[in-house]
């Protein structure tokens, strides 16, 4: 079963991701456990999309391709923006990063996803989650 959706680069939109992350969690039949894990990884995936790829830039889109295929989920998160190395984001652990309000999401999306990979670019994220 493979969906796709298209986001704009606002945080509105991602109303509609929880609407598409639902259908996926109710077509694979995931337990509560791996829905949590899916909602979150998904959720902080589009907002980095949206905030950092695309920087709130409405004329961008987020592309985001879903395949549910032999116990696992796979995810393509896909945005407009310049891209990054997701190596060089700080440590949200380190003492001088625990109070920030924000750069935790890389650090989430690899320890909840199964599998991480970026493009060369930075700007696709690729995931998966066993189920």
């Amino acid at each position: 079963m493979e969906q796709e959706l298209i986001l704009k680069s606002s945080l509105d939109s991602l109303a509609d991701l929880e609407q598409f992350v639902d259908n996926i969690i109710d077509k694979a039949g995931l337990d509560e456990d791996t829905a949590a894990r899916f909602q979150l990884v998904m959720s902080e995936a589009c907002t980095n999309a949206i905030m950092h790829g695309n920087k709130m830039d409405e004329s961008k889109k987020v592309f985001i391709k879903s395949e549910v295929m032999d116990n696992k989920i796979v995810v393509t998160v896909e945005d407009q923006g310049i891209g990054f190395n997701p190596d060089s984001v700080p440590d949200p652990l380190a003492t001088d990063n625990l109070l920030k309000t924000s750069g935790r999401g890389v650090y989430l999306i690899r320890q909840y996803a199964d599998k991480v990979s970026y493009s060369p670019k930075g700007n696709v994220l690729t995931f998966s989650i066993n189920f």
